[in-house]
C-alpha cells in the first residue's frame, strides 16, 4: 500500500554461498530486485531494533532501485526516518508545522496504511 504502483515490498531469501550457512535475507522489491546488505541472522536486542533494521533496509532499497525518498510526509513531501518515541517505532518527518515544533511523528513504523 505504500508503494502502490511497486507493489509491497517483500523479505527475500538467498543461499548463502557458504555450506552450512543460514540464507541471506534481503528486503526487496515486489520485482525481486533488492539494495544493500542482507540481514543479520543474529537476533538483534528486540523486537523494535529488529524492527528498525528491516524499514532501514527497505528505505536502502527503494532509494537505490527506485531513485526517491520513502516513505513520504503527506505533509510536507519529505522523507521520513524511523525514530523510537516511547518504546514505538515511528516514522519521523523534519519538516516544521505551523505550530512551530521541529518535525513531527506520522506513524508507526507497519502502520502508514492506517495513515
Amino acid at each position: 500500500m505504500t508503494l502502490p504502483e511497486q507493489g509491497p515490498l517483500q523479505l527475500l531469501a538467498q543461499p548463502s554461498y557458504e555450506a552450512g550457512e543460514p540464507e541471506y535475507v534481503y528486503v526487496a522489491l515486489a520485482n525481486g530486485e533488492w539494495h544493500g546488505s542482507h540481514l543479520y541472522p543474529k537476533t538483534p536486542e528486540g523486537s523494535a531494533h529488529a524492527l528498525a533494521i528491516v524499514a532501514d533496509a527497505a528505505q536502502d532499497t527503494v532509494a537505490e532501485r527506485l531513485w526517491q525518498a520513502w516513505p513520504l510526509c503527506v505533509e510536507h513531501d519529505l522523507g521520513m526516518h524511523t525514530r523510537d518515541v516511547e518504546g514505538l517505532l515511528s516514522w519521523w518527518c523534519a519538516g516544521r508545522r505551523s505550530g512551530g515544533g521541529p518535525g513531527h511523528i506520522c506513524a508507526a513504523v507497519g502502520a502508514l496504511d492506517s495513515f
